[in-house]
């Protein structure tokens, strides 16, 4: 019989995402990679922000202007952009109070020998959530063999997964169809971002849509009072 999930969420990777996508993740019981759809290039596919002494700055993969490819079908054969990411990182970070601890993250992200962009972020964002503690559940969207376009296919997928409530990001309010949602009985609700607990980095001023190593780098083992826990006290 097929596990039967509560709530659930169907999101592309992102490359080391901002603390809001692991809130997304952490208030679901499955979470859904849904990388067998078009590529889009410079999104946030293949690049986030970290902090700088010159403030925010794109920290880009080179993946490439693809767009006839899916997000599960780029490549990156020229491995040089790791080493390039970690030294951008060290560099700019060497101040955390945190940095040290975080060397084997960093290995874990940037000694290995991915070339597939779909599987360097999953991989990435599990090990992630793994370190914030989340206990969801991962699965991808390829897995589950349901066909279909844009919201169709959302409400085959999680038919499949025996969801009851499907928790979309707040930019799918522009194309999701609710009223099929309505039809098969299946909650739909959408996550607004909170303005989250603001915290010391090693730049200022501060800048709230940075990658989620920036929290973690800066705030260590407290990085989920940052994202999740500071509300149990509102």
């Amino acid at each position: 019989m097929q596990a039967r999930h509560n709530k659930v969420a169907i999101l592309q990777s992102n490359y080391i995402p901002w603390r809001g996508y692991f809130d997304l993740i952490h208030d679901v019981d499955l979470f859904i990679f849904y990388d067998d759809v078009q590529y889009t290039h410079s999104d946030w596919r293949n690049r986030n922000k970290l902090m700088t002494k010159d403030g925010p700055r794109w920290l880009s993969i080179p993946a490439g202007h693809n767009l006839k490819s899916l997000i599960c079908e780029v490549e990156i054969p020229d491995q040089r952009w790791k080493q390039q990411h970690r030294s951008i990182i060290e560099q700019n970070y060497r101040s955390a109070p945190f940095i040290k601890k975080s060397r084997p993250l960093l290995d874990f992200l940037y000694e290995n020998s991915i070339t597939n962009l779909s599987d360097y972020n999953q991989r990435a964002i599990r090990h992630l959530s793994d370190i914030l503690g989340i206990q969801t559940q991962f699965t991808d969207s390829r897995l589950l063999g349901i066909n279909g376009r844009k919201t169709e296919r959302l409400i085959g997928i999680l038919e499949k997964v025996g969801a009851t409530t499907y928790i979309s990001g707040p930019s799918a309010r522009d194309y999701i169809d609710e009223s099929l949602f309505d039809e098969a009985g299946i909650k739909l609700e959408y996550k607004e971002y909170p303005a989250y607990p603001t915290y010391l980095q090693c730049f200022s001023p501060f800048a709230p849509f940075v990658t989620i190593l920036d929290l973690i780098l800066n705030v260590g083992s407290d990085s989920p009072r940052y994202i999740w826990e500071w509300r149990k006290q509102i």
